[in-house]
């Protein structure tokens, strides 16, 4: 008989095979490797964050169902299998809102349980292509956790102990796919990073990298990636237009020069000739004997002068008039990079708050306002407006108006969830779309809003700390109403939040 391992060998050669394997440095990982090489069960612990998963993936279809999704949550919190298993199976009885209470359905229900283990293996499979397909072993490993869920003639103890052993695997495998994800993220950013190092000197361009490293950084989600993708996609066809002048403006300076060298040419020649004429002129002048010999000698003279004199202004006059298309060219790229320039920062963004100005807040609300007809969900828009907004300008300044809207929109920014979208609607105007918010949490949200605002003053000046308050207004958009009539509706409900003694939330 094989003596039995030192816990420190184990150690070590749990460590080779977590290189031996490139698997991640894990704890779960590092755990796997040692629990095979002791020949210890791999139960690594409840699967929370799988479970989780699991859990936010089902729908409830009525109260029942609602009911048995918070058993499965309060179950996936105190890590208890059998109150898991109970829930899961409540909630798949529940499904034509018929449920009664159930205390132990696995063995008095055995046609649900086989339903239920059925729904979980499709949860799985619906998950699995978020982990990718290269850890080989993964996914044999899942594929015969699918086949066991899917066998009609499972018992849930054997169902359950394959969960055990497969939920490790599965924790590790969504770590991995989450830290190559945040690496990933880090590679584009100084990628991005560089290429702006590179580039100063095009401040079209690196207005394009600033708002690249704004939309790579975390939590990354796909409505940002497209505003930027729109933002690019205008500034390119500008830098087109550009290129191709540039190259015109190239091909207009080399025919100057081409022209130039020409004119030399020819106006070398033309010297030549000259030379030769003043030459002979000169050695028939000295052989003259009366003046009516000289007189044809100076017509000569005086017509190659003047035969010079045309040849050079011919040549200055098409030098000049190449010189004024290459000064005309010149100019026009220079206004076309200053458009450029416009383009990068304010094709769909306000300068001051880089919050989306009004061309960008009616794309934003096509595009919500599609979702929500498509997904038959609900969209609340807010409408919030600055409480004194002119007495702070007339008492602090305009620049220090302006540092209180960029102030505004930083918690703005800081406060709401990713996929809401945040409009420079006026002045001191901005419109928030919720999606997926009813009337109630859109209140709640802006609540939410003025207190993180209350916990970070404004400062004026070094100083100086400024309270900035707002009142709004939030309308649930309805499903034959346009983009406009909602936030009108919004806009009302927000005077009468001003009227009501600022600083308030009202609906409309």
């Amino acid at each position: 008989m094989n003596e039995k391992k030192q816990p420190a060998e184990i150690a070590r050669e749990a460590l080779m095979q977590l290189n031996a394997r490139k698997l991640l440095p894990t704890p779960a990982n590092y755990q796997a490797c040692y629990n095979e090489i002791a020949h210890l069960p791999n139960v690594a612990g409840f699967p929370e964050a799988p479970m989780r998963q699991i859990s936010q993936a089902l729908t409830p279809r009525n109260p029942d169902q609602a009911k048995q999704l918070g058993l499965l949550d309060a179950a996936i919190g105190r890590r208890n299998w059998r109150e898991v298993q109970e829930a899961l199976v409540a909630f798949a009885a529940s499904a034509n809102g018929s449920a009664s209470k159930v205390e132990h359905a696995a063995p008095a229900q055995p046609a649900t349980s086989a339903e239920c283990l059925k729904n979980l293996a499709q949860m799985i499979e619906n998950i699995a292509p978020a982990l990718g397909k290269d850890d080989e072993r993964f996914s044999a490993l899942m594929e015969e956790c699918l086949q066991g869920l899917r066998n009609p003639s499972a018992d849930v103890p054997g169902v359950e102990a394959m969960l055990a052993s497969f939920s490790p695997r599965l924790q590790i495998a969504a770590e991995d796919q989450a830290e190559i994800k945040a690496t990933l993220l880090k590679l584009l950013h100084l990628i991005i990073e560089n290429i702006g190092t590179l580039s100063l000197d095009d401040q079209w361009l690196k207005g394009q990298i600033d708002a690249l490293l704004i939309a790579v950084a975390p939590p990354l989600t796909l409505r940002r990636l497209d505003e930027v993708e729109r933002r690019i996609r205008s500034v390119m066809a500008k830098q087109t237009e550009a290129k191709s002048r540039s190259i015109e403006a190239q091909e207009d300076r080399r025919a100057m020069l081409s022209a130039f060298v020409e004119s030399l040419s020819t106006m070398n020649e033309s010297s030549s000739v000259f030379k030769d004429r003043i030459e002979e002129s000169a050695r028939q002048f000295a052989q003259v004997r009366t003046v009516e010999e000289m007189t044809p000698l100076l017509k000569d003279v005086i017509d190659a002068t003047n035969g010079m004199v045309e040849d050079t202004r011919c040549a200055h006059d098409r030098l000049q008039t190449l010189q004024e298309k290459v000064v005309a060219t010149e100019r026009e790229i220079v206004k076309l990079h200053l458009e450029l320039d416009h383009a990068s920062t304010l094709a769909r963004h306000d300068p001051l708050t880089d919050m989306l100005n009004r061309k960008g807040l009616d794309e934003a609300l096509a595009r919500e306002i599609a979702s929500m007809r498509r997904k038959d969900t609900p969209l609340s828009i807010a409408l919030l407006d600055i409480d004194d907004f002119k007495k702070l300008n007339d008492h602090l300044g305009h620049e220090a108006g302006d540092r209180a809207l960029v102030h505004l929109a930083k918690i703005t920014r800081e406060c709401m969830r990713p996929v809401d979208s945040v409009a420079r609607y006026g002045g001191e105007e901005f419109v928030i779309l919720m999606p997926d918010t009813s009337l109630d949490q859109g209140i709640q949200a802006m609540v939410r809003l003025q207190r993180a605002l209350t916990k970070n003053f404004f400062l004026a000046e070094p100083d100086k700390k400024v309270l900035i308050t707002f009142s709004a207004g939030v309308a649930l958009m309805m499903p034959e109403e346009t983009g406009e009539e909602a936030i009108k509706r919004a806009d009302q409900a927000m005077y009468l939040a001003k009227r009501s003694g600022k600083n308030r939330v009202l609906g409309g």
